[in-house]
């Protein structure tokens, strides 16, 4: 069934998307028209054919039936409706997965991001000949519990990864629809994007884009992203295009760990209890970052076979 949508008189690509933007929602209903409002404003006047999916996570509240109702009067919008609260990384993976569009762009849905920026980043994405832009915040609403944690994670994400993102948490990113196609996020790798999808520091580009204050719904920030990054990093640099290499770097790890333990039982058997003492040290830390390489690497292959997230079927008047 063909529902109404804009005007398509300046449309150069009729039979095709060109642009699509994905926005996760969880608990915004106090958002959603006026998201969905700026997001048009802003694109329109591209003359490119585009859409916009919503990511319902899982909301309790009335967000979900709004974009419900508003996709019958446009069909630039499509809603998808996750059964249950998956987190962001499923919620992207899942618009990743149904996007259409040859540039996929992305924002939060608590209007701190402001789509006005979109047409900005589309622009250094395709004359910059980059793979993946993303927006930098350099001007942060909120309190100092909330930036310095957020800056020592970028910064230690960015020395991990090898690329240089100065504001891993921003929204508001531009990809080729080629580095994220096929990808399924485990929870909380969606902060080191773009590093995981293998793009590489020559072919990555940041923009300074505003921070407005949150309008509705509850922060969904806590000191618990940090833990949460901390352990994500061991992993990072062998994702994805270089799986097979970190499963060698979790051998390696548990080989040292054994060797270590041999060298510890050695020096107790040879009457030296502080060799022992200092090769068990070694032999648990390799052993420790061993097994927390492998859980990473398995929550990274068990994603990609499994999914992390159930849409609800989609009617035909939403495709």
């Amino acid at each position: 069934m063909t529902r109404p949508g804009a005007d398509s008189t300046c449309d150069p690509e009729p039979h095709g998307i060109a642009l699509s933007v994905i926005v996760p929602i969880h608990n915004e209903e106090g958002t959603v028209p006026l998201l969905f409002a700026e997001i048009c404003a802003a694109l329109e006047p591209l003359c490119r054919p585009f859409e916009v999916l919503l990511v319902d996570d899982g909301s309790t509240d009335a967000g979900g039936q709004m974009m419900d109702e508003m996709a019958a009067g446009d069909a630039r919008l499509r809603p998808l409706h996750l059964d249950d609260n998956f987190g962001e990384a499923a919620a992207l993976s899942a618009g990743f997965a149904h996007a259409r569009g040859t540039i996929v762009m992305t924002l939060d849905g608590d209007l701190q991001n402001d789509p006005a920026d979109l047409p900005r980043l589309l622009e250094l994405l395709e004359t910059g000949g980059y793979r993946s832009v993303s927006g930098w915040r350099r001007r942060r609403t909120g309190g100092l519990i909330r930036v310095l944690p957020s800056g020592l994670a970028n910064w230690l994400i960015a020395r991990v990864s090898g690329v240089p993102a100065r504001d891993t948490g921003c929204g508001l990113k531009a990809h080729r629809s080629e580095v994220v196609r096929g990808i399924c996020l485990p929870d909380g790798l969606h902060r080191f994007i773009p590093a995981v999808f293998g793009v590489c520091a020559s072919e990555f580009a940041q923009l300074e884009v505003a921070d407005r204050p949150r309008r509705s719904g509850q922060s969904h920030y806590g000191l618990s992203r940090f833990r949460a990054v901390l352990r994500d990093l061991l992993v990072v640099r062998y994702l994805p295009h270089h799986i097979a290499r970190g499963f060698h770097a979790a051998g390696r790890l548990r080989a040292g760990g054994i060797l270590g333990g041999v060298v510890a039982v050695l020096c107790l058997c040879a009457g030296r209890p502080g060799g022992a003492a200092a090769a068990g040290l070694l032999a648990g830390a390799l052993a420790t970052l061993a097994a927390s390489l492998a859980a990473n690497l398995d929550r990274w292959r068990c994603a990609q076979q499994r999914k992390t997230y159930r849409v609800r079927p989609i009617s035909a008047e939403q495709m």
